[in-house]
């Protein structure tokens, strides 16, 4: 299934877990080329409903042309998905029957070069998902201390090299500011000795997926978006997230898992007291991955992993 183009990752594998049902309501929390929205209008037809949801405008507008043949069934909105709550607030909705998370950046940003988003593409260092947004990467780069730096590439992109990526990056700006995608792709290779550049993915993915992560604040308040998304499910309704990386995969196995089981009783008590109770069954205790035939097609799903879940 592709719509001009975009290929939705885990496609097949994402609709069947959503259990779609005629007449139900749905949630695409990330609109991005809309192919999961489009398959859960065709899958849920003729009477299923969904609120589609992307911070980045461009694709909002996409999406509207592209799903203009479901106008009756769809509902667009311009904002956050983690602000899920206040939302279906504003649509005087209490209740919907599934969701789905695509994170990370979409295929359609990866492709439209002068957005930042790509180390092979020479553009301005931008990486906002959301225009609106006044951090850039160029901020980030060229504004944060090295230590702040050193951080954000370790912590949000497991980067064995962070410390020099850091240090290069901030002897090198105090000779001019540096403004483009190729010019900070340089610096890092420079950075990173010739002999760990010879194995595993390019030298600058992990350090432009910090950056990215810090522009757009990808994990920051996503466990508890996860909360809120299982908290306006329907008994029976199922949320599917699918991760790209490790640290957002950590965070919605563990807080699937908190939601399971949430009981903070000591483990030597023979019964609960809490009273906490478990709001979620688990129906992926190991993440759904690709087939080898999907990764043929469309190698960006290579590091994708679907989690799902169903409210109790």
């Amino acid at each position: 299934m592709t719509a001009q183009g975009h290929v939705p990752v885990l496609y097949r594998e994402t609709l069947e877990a959503l259990n779609l049902q005629d007449g139900g309501l749905y949630v695409d929390g990330t609109l991005g080329g809309a192919g999961h929205s489009t398959g859960i209008l065709e899958a849920s037809a003729p009477g299923g409903k969904l609120i589609g949801i992307d911070k980045d405008m461009a694709a909002i507008r996409r999406c509207g042309e592209r799903l203009a043949g479901y106008k009756d069934r769809i509902t667009l909105v311009h904002d956050d998905f983690k602000n899920i709550r206040q939302i279906l607030d504003r649509l005087d909705i209490e209740k919907i029957d599934g969701a789905v998370l695509d994170l990370g950046v979409s295929s359609f940003q990866l492709d439209e070069g002068e957005r930042g988003f790509s180390y092979n593409e020479p553009a301005p260092l931008d990486m906002r998902m959301d225009r609106n947004n006044l951090l850039t990467a160029q901020r980030v780069v060229n504004e944060y201390g090295e230590e702040a730096l050193r951080q954000v590439i370790r912590d949000y992109g497991e980067e064995k090299w962070a410390s020099r990526i850091a240090q290069f990056i901030v002897a090198e700006r105090k000779k001019k500011p540096i403004e483009t995608t190729l010019e900070l792709v340089e610096i890092i290779k420079s950075a990173i000795p010739a002999g760990a550049r010879r194995n595993g993915p390019h030298p600058a993915k992990r350090t432009f997926q910090a950056i990215r992560i810090e522009v757009n604040a990808e994990l920051t308040g996503l466990s508890q978006a996860i909360d809120d998304y299982v908290s306006v499910l329907e008994s029976g309704g199922r949320l599917a997230v699918i991760t790209f990386h490790s640290l957002e995969d950590r965070i919605v196995k563990q807080t699937f898992k908190r939601l399971f089981d949430p009981c903070e009783c000591p483990k030597d008590f023979p019964v609960c007291v809490c009273g906490k109770e478990s709001q979620v069954r688990i129906l992926t205790r190991k993440p759904v991955l690709p087939t080898e035939l999907e990764l043929e097609t469309n190698p960006r799903a290579r590091s994708a992993k679907l989690r799902v879940a169903e409210k109790r």
